[in-house]
């Protein structure tokens, strides 16, 4: 198979490239980004392999996004301005990049014949429907502009597929964080933030009180979903949407606790205002994954920690923006 990764020079998308560029099934990776998240250096370490490519364009641009199909097989959709504040701040790019950005995407998508695309769906879409585990099938009401554009993502996703006979499956992201996940800029995820705070023995900052829970979800769980989606023969697998998560709950508190312990460090956190937008609780349920995309997260939320420390340990001077 030949794959178009959109984003894919960003944090999930580099980290996809690099396993899809191992896979047996995979002959050929081409990476569309305008590197305004994404950066050069996820993924330089490939940018030699001659079963990769690099094209540097904007999911808002209809034209660039048909000539980057050319030749390609199946989408692998990840490109997206991510962050509720991001979005509360400036609701109209959120639109831009992942409503109308998206829909050039499945539109160059259906004009040139690719069938399969697997797109980056998120949790947030859950809003404020308070029941715990989250299950596909209930939703409540977004509770910011970025949840609107990941909804209304499934809802053009769900229109597609009856009309125009695409293969689309939707993987509702729950908290992911890995390497080269972004330390920097004002819309950096917690992780990252805790990581840099921990390594450079500063406070750690948590908004709140500590115990909004989230489903932390290392990345290569999130790549082995987008793979298994990738390649499924199962009929029954197609236009679905999926928690990606582990099924497990772990609130800020408990998360600086695991990583002070990792990183052998007792530096107190500060505590400032609860955001707006954040869900107070999430907890997936990934039974529907596990039962049509074979999908089994091998890596829990302590021993993805400690990869990703090793990994901001040894890339210490965070000189880049990812």
């Amino acid at each position: 198979m030949r794959i178009l990764i959109t984003g894919g020079a960003g944090f999930i998308g580099s980290n996809l490239s690099e396993h899809l560029l191992h896979h047996p099934q995979v002959e050929n990776v081409r990476v569309f980004d305008n590197l305004s998240t994404g950066s050069l250096q996820n993924i330089k370490a490939f940018k030699q392999n001659a079963r990769f490519e690099f094209v540097e364009g904007d999911i808002r641009n209809y034209k660039t996004c048909l000539q980057a199909m050319e030749g390609i097989d199946a989408v692998c959709h990840q490109a997206a301005l991510g962050s509720v504040p991001r979005s509360i701040n400036d609701p109209l790019t959120t639109n831009e990049v992942n409503i109308s950005g998206t829909l050039n995407i499945f539109t160059a998508a259906k004009e040139s014949n690719i069938r399969r695309i697997v797109y980056a769906a998120s949790s947030s879409t859950y809003g404020d429907h308070p029941g715990l585990p989250k299950m596909e099938d209930t939703i409540g009401n977004p509770l910011s502009p970025y949840a609107v554009t990941k909804y209304v993502n499934e809802l053009y996703a769900k229109v597609y597929a009856n009309v125009y006979g695409l293969e689309l499956i939707g993987l509702r992201y729950f908290n992911v964080f890995g390497p080269k996940q972004d330390p920097n800029g004002a819309y950096a995820a917690v992780i990252p933030l805790f990581m840099k705070a921990v390594l450079n023995n500063e406070p750690p900052v948590i908004y709140g009180d500590g115990e909004h829970s989230r489903d932390f979800t290392f990345v290569d769980n999130a790549v082995q979903a987008n793979i298994k989606a990738l390649l499924t023969n199962d009929a029954l697998a197609l236009n679905q949407v999926y928690n990606i998560a582990c099924g497990e709950q772990t609130t800020l508190n408990e998360l600086l606790e695991y990583l002070k312990q990792i990183a052998g460090s007792d530096l107190a956190p500060k505590y400032s205002a609860e955001r707006a937008g954040d869900v107070r609780h999430s907890l997936a349920d990934i039974t529907k994954a596990k039962k049509y995309l074979n999908y089994n997260p091998g890596i829990g939320v302590k021993e993805g920690l400690k990869n990703a420390f090793e990994w901001y340990r040894s890339h210490h001077n965070f000189s880049y923006s990812i």
